[in-house]
């Protein structure tokens, strides 16, 4: 297993998260935040900050956590975020290619070979049609994406249209270009209502190239799922790292923590990926 961490979920200051990464010999960073900036908002003295940072300790960036299509699809209302944009400003469907553009200049800057994107606020219940709108919107940013040598990672994100596994592997299918694949997330899947593994994952393992980790349940005489630490909720971590380790699978399993039960941001992380590290040896993928 290849370790990463979105860097801002332990710490926004990079040279703090870096250090705890150092602890548990996490090698993989994924930008997001950066101190009191998103990365597509961050100027290149903040790139260059924090490159030093992550050279100086041999990390290497495997993802640009980028905000791309969290905003409305055209001819849904504007109704703000419905979902967080980790210190991103919020801009609508005319600014996402500049959007776009400024995360395709950071992967080249930091080498890393994807960027994240998403799939549009979720503001009705999802169709055919919508999905298609969906697929049409990343025909630029796909050739875009082949011109740049660059991967956009569609995120599942249960704020956006495109939530689950079986969605994921709908509208890549359709899009049918080897620069869109899927940032697999068992976790968000999960709180959309699927079962993320085996059902989601069966659904998407063909075109995941990175996966994000987090894990949530529902408690007793409650409705609604809550983040937890990776290993103690509901999505069962074990059988979907058995399940890449006989896929043989080559990338990186990235902890996107979300959990905030500890008494700090940090705490909460270092539980997760404590609980990630167990879960894969436990399954022997580590």
């Amino acid at each position: 297993m290849k370790l990463a961490v979105i860097t801002d979920e332990i710490d926004a200051d990079v040279e703090r998260a870096a250090d705890v990464m150092a602890e548990y010999g996490v090698k993989g960073a994924e930008l997001r935040q950066l101190w009191d900036k998103n990365i597509v908002d961050a100027s290149n003295d903040y790139w260059k900050r924090a490159k030093e940072i992550l050279d100086r300790r041999g990390m290497n960036v495997v993802s640009i956590a980028s905000p791309f299509y969290k905003c409305e699809l055209p001819g849904d209302p504007t109704d703000g975020p419905s979902g967080p944009l980790h210190s991103a400003a919020a801009r609508g469907l005319a600014d996402q290619m500049a959007v776009l553009d400024r995360s395709l200049e950071a992967a080249r800057f930091f080498d890393a070979p994807i960027v994240r994107v998403f799939s549009f606020w979720r503001r009705r219940p999802l169709t055919p049609e919508i999905e298609d709108a969906i697929v049409d919107a990343f025909a630029e940013p796909a050739e875009i994406a082949r011109e740049a040598g660059i991967t956009l990672g569609l995120e599942n994100e249960h704020a956006c249209y495109i939530g689950t596994g079986a969605q994921t592997a709908r509208v890549l299918e359709k899009i049918n270009s080897p620069n869109v694949r899927a940032i697999w997330d068992p976790g968000n899947a999960y709180v959309d209502g699927e079962k993320p593994f085996p059902r989601g994952y069966d659904a998407v393992k063909d075109f995941v190239v990175h996966i994000h980790v987090k894990d949530a349940r529902v408690p007793e005489g409650q409705l609604e799922p809550v983040w937890t630490v990776v290993g103690e909720g509901d999505v069962d971590y074990v059988g979907q790292w058995r399940a890449l380790a006989e896929a043989g699978y080559e990338g990186y399993v990235s902890l996107e923590t979300h959990y905030n039960g500890k008494q700090t941001k940090e705490a909460s992380s270092r539980a997760c990926l404590e609980g990630l590290i167990q879960t894969a040896k436990t399954a022997g993928f580590i």
